[in-house]
Protein backbone atom coordinates (compact mmCIF):
# COMPACT_ATOMS: atom_id res chain seq x y z
CA UNK A 1 0.00 0.00 0.00
CA UNK A 2 1.09 3.48 -0.90
CA UNK A 3 0.81 4.42 2.85
CA UNK A 4 3.27 1.51 4.10
CA UNK A 5 5.70 2.73 1.46
CA UNK A 6 6.07 6.16 2.49
CA UNK A 7 6.42 5.20 6.16
CA UNK A 8 9.09 5.92 7.58
CA UNK A 9 10.60 2.98 10.10
CA UNK A 10 11.07 3.48 13.98
CA UNK A 11 14.67 4.87 13.91
CA UNK A 12 15.52 4.12 10.46
CA UNK A 13 16.09 6.65 7.47
CA UNK A 14 12.83 7.32 5.57
CA UNK A 15 11.87 5.40 2.74
CA UNK A 16 11.54 6.93 -0.60
CA UNK A 17 7.88 6.35 -2.24
CA UNK A 18 7.64 3.44 -4.76
CA UNK A 19 7.40 3.54 -8.08
CA UNK A 20 4.05 2.98 -8.76
CA UNK A 21 2.53 4.15 -5.77
CA UNK A 22 0.58 7.58 -5.24
CA UNK A 23 3.90 9.88 -5.09
CA UNK A 24 3.73 12.66 -7.65
CA UNK A 25 4.14 11.97 -11.37
CA UNK A 26 7.62 13.35 -12.68
CA UNK A 27 5.15 14.67 -15.54
CA UNK A 28 4.72 18.00 -12.73
CA UNK A 29 7.91 18.84 -13.42
CA UNK A 30 7.83 19.25 -17.25
CA UNK A 31 6.92 23.52 -16.73
CA UNK A 32 9.57 24.06 -15.04
CA UNK A 33 12.09 21.87 -17.07
CA UNK A 34 11.21 23.49 -20.29
CA UNK A 35 11.52 27.37 -18.54
CA UNK A 36 14.92 25.85 -16.98
CA UNK A 37 16.12 24.94 -20.61
CA UNK A 38 14.77 27.65 -22.18
CA UNK A 39 16.30 30.06 -19.97
CA UNK A 40 19.42 28.67 -18.54
CA UNK A 41 20.71 25.33 -20.08
CA UNK A 42 20.16 26.64 -23.89
CA UNK A 43 21.92 30.17 -23.32
CA UNK A 44 24.19 28.64 -20.97
CA UNK A 45 25.89 26.50 -23.99
CA UNK A 46 25.73 29.52 -26.12
CA UNK A 47 27.59 31.26 -24.09
CA UNK A 48 30.41 28.74 -23.88
CA UNK A 49 30.53 28.34 -27.28
CA UNK A 50 31.24 31.93 -27.70
CA UNK A 51 34.06 31.84 -25.00
CA UNK A 52 35.74 30.06 -27.85
CA UNK A 53 35.37 33.43 -30.20
CA UNK A 54 36.13 36.78 -31.21
CA UNK A 55 32.55 38.69 -32.20
CA UNK A 56 31.80 42.26 -31.37
CA UNK A 57 28.09 41.61 -31.53
CA UNK A 58 27.92 42.21 -35.38
CA UNK A 59 28.55 39.65 -38.05
CA UNK A 60 29.96 36.42 -37.64
CA UNK A 61 32.13 35.26 -34.48
CA UNK A 62 35.74 34.30 -35.34
CA UNK A 63 37.10 31.07 -33.60
CA UNK A 64 39.85 32.15 -31.36
CA UNK A 65 40.38 28.52 -29.33
CA UNK A 66 41.44 29.19 -25.93
CA UNK A 67 42.41 32.67 -26.06
CA UNK A 68 39.57 34.01 -24.05
CA UNK A 69 40.31 31.90 -21.27
CA UNK A 70 44.33 32.52 -21.29
CA UNK A 71 43.20 36.11 -20.93
CA UNK A 72 40.79 35.71 -18.58
CA UNK A 73 43.37 33.88 -16.37
CA UNK A 74 46.28 36.24 -16.64
CA UNK A 75 44.64 39.83 -16.70
CA UNK A 76 45.10 41.29 -13.07
CA UNK A 77 41.21 42.88 -13.05
CA UNK A 78 40.31 39.32 -13.09
CA UNK A 79 41.65 38.67 -9.91
CA UNK A 80 40.51 42.77 -8.61
CA UNK A 81 36.98 41.86 -10.03
CA UNK A 82 36.74 38.26 -8.01
CA UNK A 83 38.15 39.91 -4.64
CA UNK A 84 35.60 42.95 -4.79
CA UNK A 85 32.41 40.43 -5.48
CA UNK A 86 33.79 37.93 -2.64
CA UNK A 87 34.11 41.03 -0.39
CA UNK A 88 30.46 41.96 -1.06
CA UNK A 89 28.84 38.37 -0.79
CA UNK A 90 30.51 38.03 2.76
CA UNK A 91 30.25 41.38 3.56
CA UNK A 92 26.44 41.20 2.74
CA UNK A 93 25.89 38.13 4.47
CA UNK A 94 27.85 39.42 7.43
CA UNK A 95 25.40 42.45 7.32
CA UNK A 96 21.56 40.86 6.42
CA UNK A 97 21.80 37.87 8.13
CA UNK A 98 21.50 38.94 11.83
CA UNK A 99 19.40 41.66 11.22
CA UNK A 100 17.34 39.77 9.41
CA UNK A 101 16.90 36.77 12.03
CA UNK A 102 16.44 39.50 14.55
CA UNK A 103 13.73 41.70 13.21
CA UNK A 104 12.02 38.03 11.43
CA UNK A 105 11.68 36.78 15.33
CA UNK A 106 10.90 40.75 16.43
CA UNK A 107 7.85 40.59 14.12
CA UNK A 108 6.61 37.18 14.10
CA UNK A 109 5.24 37.85 17.56
CA UNK A 110 2.12 39.32 18.01
CA UNK A 111 1.06 42.01 19.88
CA UNK A 112 1.96 46.12 19.71
CA UNK A 113 2.61 47.53 16.13
CA UNK A 114 4.55 44.55 15.27
CA UNK A 115 2.22 44.05 12.11
CA UNK A 116 2.21 47.47 10.47
CA UNK A 117 6.49 47.81 11.47
CA UNK A 118 6.88 44.69 9.19
CA UNK A 119 4.59 46.47 6.75
CA UNK A 120 7.16 49.63 6.83
CA UNK A 121 10.34 47.49 6.41
CA UNK A 122 9.19 45.42 3.64
CA UNK A 123 8.66 48.75 1.35
CA UNK A 124 12.26 48.88 1.04
CA UNK A 125 12.08 45.40 -1.15
CA UNK A 126 9.06 47.20 -3.68
CA UNK A 127 11.29 49.50 -4.90
CA UNK A 128 13.69 48.91 -8.08
CA UNK A 129 17.16 48.32 -7.67
CA UNK A 130 17.70 51.05 -10.34
CA UNK A 131 15.45 53.39 -7.94
CA UNK A 132 17.41 52.34 -4.87
CA UNK A 133 20.49 53.69 -6.50
CA UNK A 134 19.22 56.83 -8.17
CA UNK A 135 18.15 57.71 -4.71
CA UNK A 136 20.89 57.12 -2.53
CA UNK A 137 23.38 58.28 -5.38
CA UNK A 138 21.93 61.95 -4.94
CA UNK A 139 21.38 61.46 -1.17
CA UNK A 140 24.72 61.40 -0.50
CA UNK A 141 26.11 63.53 -3.42
CA UNK A 142 28.61 66.01 -1.17
CA UNK A 143 27.21 69.11 -3.40
CA UNK A 144 23.50 68.76 -2.80
CA UNK A 145 22.64 66.05 -0.99
CA UNK A 146 21.45 65.49 2.25
CA UNK A 147 24.56 66.64 4.00
CA UNK A 148 23.62 70.18 2.52
CA UNK A 149 20.57 70.27 4.97
CA UNK A 150 21.02 71.62 8.57
CA UNK A 151 21.62 68.88 10.94
CA UNK A 152 23.42 66.30 8.68
CA UNK A 153 26.75 68.17 8.03
CA UNK A 154 28.41 65.27 9.35
CA UNK A 155 27.33 63.41 6.31
CA UNK A 156 29.59 65.95 4.50
CA UNK A 157 31.79 63.11 2.44
CA UNK A 158 32.43 61.99 -1.11
CA UNK A 159 31.29 58.64 0.37
CA UNK A 160 30.62 57.25 -3.38
CA UNK A 161 33.67 58.57 -4.77
CA UNK A 162 36.34 57.09 -1.96
CA UNK A 163 37.90 54.23 -2.17
CA UNK A 164 38.00 53.28 1.39
CA UNK A 165 34.26 53.72 1.74
CA UNK A 166 32.70 53.63 -1.31
CA UNK A 167 32.44 49.41 -1.03
CA UNK A 168 31.02 49.87 2.52
CA UNK A 169 28.54 51.95 1.04
CA UNK A 170 27.58 50.28 -1.53
CA UNK A 171 27.35 47.03 0.73
CA UNK A 172 25.09 48.63 3.25
CA UNK A 173 22.71 49.89 0.52
CA UNK A 174 22.33 46.01 -1.16
CA UNK A 175 21.23 45.26 2.37
CA UNK A 176 19.14 47.42 3.17
CA UNK A 177 17.35 46.33 -0.22
CA UNK A 178 17.10 42.94 0.28
CA UNK A 179 17.04 42.63 4.67
CA UNK A 180 13.16 42.62 4.28
CA UNK A 181 13.03 39.70 1.95
CA UNK A 182 15.04 37.17 4.24
CA UNK A 183 13.67 38.95 7.36
CA UNK A 184 9.99 37.25 5.83
CA UNK A 185 11.42 34.27 5.73
CA UNK A 186 12.62 33.95 9.28
CA UNK A 187 9.12 35.46 9.95
CA UNK A 188 7.19 32.44 8.44
CA UNK A 189 9.88 30.43 10.29
CA UNK A 190 9.66 31.18 13.86
CA UNK A 191 5.69 31.36 13.11
CA UNK A 192 6.20 27.27 12.89
CA UNK A 193 7.78 26.90 16.20
CA UNK A 194 5.60 25.26 18.65
CA UNK A 195 4.73 27.50 20.69
CA UNK A 196 5.19 24.89 23.87
CA UNK A 197 8.55 24.68 23.40
CA UNK A 198 8.98 28.80 24.62
CA UNK A 199 6.05 27.84 27.20
CA UNK A 200 8.24 24.98 28.65
CA UNK A 201 11.20 26.96 28.89
CA UNK A 202 9.43 29.47 30.46
CA UNK A 203 7.92 27.55 33.12
CA UNK A 204 11.78 26.19 33.39
CA UNK A 205 12.78 29.61 34.43
CA UNK A 206 14.54 30.70 30.80
CA UNK A 207 14.96 33.73 30.30
CA UNK A 208 13.52 35.48 26.44
CA UNK A 209 17.47 35.64 25.43
CA UNK A 210 18.22 32.05 26.11
CA UNK A 211 14.99 31.29 24.44
CA UNK A 212 16.34 32.79 21.36
CA UNK A 213 19.56 30.85 21.25
CA UNK A 214 18.09 27.72 22.51
CA UNK A 215 14.98 27.38 20.61
CA UNK A 216 14.82 29.95 17.68
CA UNK A 217 18.31 29.70 16.58
CA UNK A 218 18.21 25.25 16.74
CA UNK A 219 14.90 25.67 14.91
CA UNK A 220 15.68 27.91 12.20
CA UNK A 221 18.45 26.02 10.90
CA UNK A 222 17.05 24.78 7.76
CA UNK A 223 15.79 28.69 6.93
CA UNK A 224 18.93 29.90 7.56
CA UNK A 225 20.68 27.28 5.32
CA UNK A 226 18.13 28.81 2.86
CA UNK A 227 18.31 32.15 3.42
CA UNK A 228 22.09 32.08 3.14
CA UNK A 229 22.06 30.38 0.19
CA UNK A 230 20.21 32.68 -1.21
CA UNK A 231 22.52 35.64 -0.56
CA UNK A 232 25.79 34.36 -1.56
CA UNK A 233 24.51 33.13 -4.89
CA UNK A 234 22.45 36.11 -5.31
CA UNK A 235 25.30 38.32 -4.37
CA UNK A 236 26.71 37.46 -7.83
CA UNK A 237 23.75 38.95 -9.82
CA UNK A 238 24.46 42.31 -7.96
CA UNK A 239 24.69 44.48 -11.13
CA UNK A 240 22.20 47.50 -11.70
CA UNK A 241 22.10 48.40 -7.89
CA UNK A 242 26.38 48.93 -8.21
CA UNK A 243 26.48 50.23 -12.04
CA UNK A 244 23.72 53.08 -11.29
CA UNK A 245 25.80 54.02 -8.25
CA UNK A 246 29.28 54.11 -9.19
CA UNK A 247 29.57 52.31 -12.78
CA UNK A 248 32.46 50.35 -10.97
CA UNK A 249 34.59 52.98 -9.62
CA UNK A 250 36.34 54.54 -8.61
CA UNK A 251 38.93 52.78 -10.17
CA UNK A 252 38.08 48.93 -9.79
CA UNK A 253 36.91 49.77 -6.26
CA UNK A 254 33.41 48.17 -6.94
CA UNK A 255 33.63 46.28 -9.88
CA UNK A 256 31.95 42.86 -9.46
CA UNK A 257 32.48 40.04 -12.17
CA UNK A 258 28.63 40.70 -13.31
CA UNK A 259 29.71 44.07 -14.04
CA UNK A 260 32.93 43.23 -15.58
CA UNK A 261 31.14 41.34 -17.79
CA UNK A 262 28.57 43.83 -19.04
CA UNK A 263 31.66 46.06 -19.72
CA UNK A 264 33.41 44.09 -21.41
CA UNK A 265 30.61 43.12 -23.38
CA UNK A 266 29.10 46.15 -24.10
CA UNK A 267 31.48 48.68 -23.78
CA UNK A 268 34.21 46.69 -24.84
CA UNK A 269 32.48 45.20 -27.24
CA UNK A 270 34.17 41.75 -26.53
CA UNK A 271 31.49 39.57 -26.44
CA UNK A 272 33.99 36.12 -26.12
CA UNK A 273 35.67 37.47 -23.48
CA UNK A 274 32.28 38.74 -21.81
CA UNK A 275 31.31 34.85 -22.69
CA UNK A 276 33.76 33.80 -20.44
CA UNK A 277 33.41 35.71 -17.37
CA UNK A 278 29.44 34.38 -17.87
CA UNK A 279 30.58 31.00 -17.87
CA UNK A 280 32.72 31.20 -15.03
CA UNK A 281 30.06 33.01 -13.22
CA UNK A 282 27.27 30.41 -13.76
CA UNK A 283 29.65 27.28 -12.61
CA UNK A 284 30.80 29.53 -9.87
CA UNK A 285 27.40 29.37 -8.44
CA UNK A 286 26.94 26.43 -9.05
CA UNK A 287 29.68 24.96 -7.43
CA UNK A 288 28.80 27.36 -4.30
CA UNK A 289 25.26 26.05 -3.87
CA UNK A 290 26.06 22.42 -4.10
CA UNK A 291 28.69 23.49 -1.29
CA UNK A 292 26.61 24.88 0.46
CA UNK A 293 24.18 22.58 0.19
CA UNK A 294 26.62 19.56 1.30
CA UNK A 295 29.07 21.37 3.96
CA UNK A 296 25.28 22.65 5.89
CA UNK A 297 23.85 18.77 5.76
CA UNK A 298 20.95 20.27 4.16
CA UNK A 299 20.39 17.38 2.28
CA UNK A 300 19.96 15.50 5.23
CA UNK A 301 17.54 17.57 7.51
CA UNK A 302 14.26 16.42 7.89
CA UNK A 303 10.69 17.95 7.87
CA UNK A 304 10.11 19.47 11.99
CA UNK A 305 6.46 19.74 11.57
CA UNK A 306 4.90 17.35 13.59
CA UNK A 307 2.80 14.21 11.60
CA UNK A 308 5.76 15.23 8.81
Amino acid sequence: MTTTATRRTAGGPRSRPSRGGGGPSLWFLAPAGILFLGFAVIPLVGAVGLSFTRWSGLGSPEWTGGDNWAWFLTDDVTYITLQVTLLVMVGSWLVQTPISLLLGTWIARSGGFRSVAGLVFFVPLLLSSAAVALAYKNLLDPNFGLSTETGFGWLAHNWLGDRNTVLLVVILIISWHFIPLHTLLYQGAVRQVPTSMYEAASLDGAGRVTQFFTITIPQLKHTIVTSSTLMLVGSLTYFDLIFVMTAGGPGYATRVLPLHMYLTGFRSAEMGKASVIATFLAVFGLILALLLTRLSGFTKMQSQQEGA
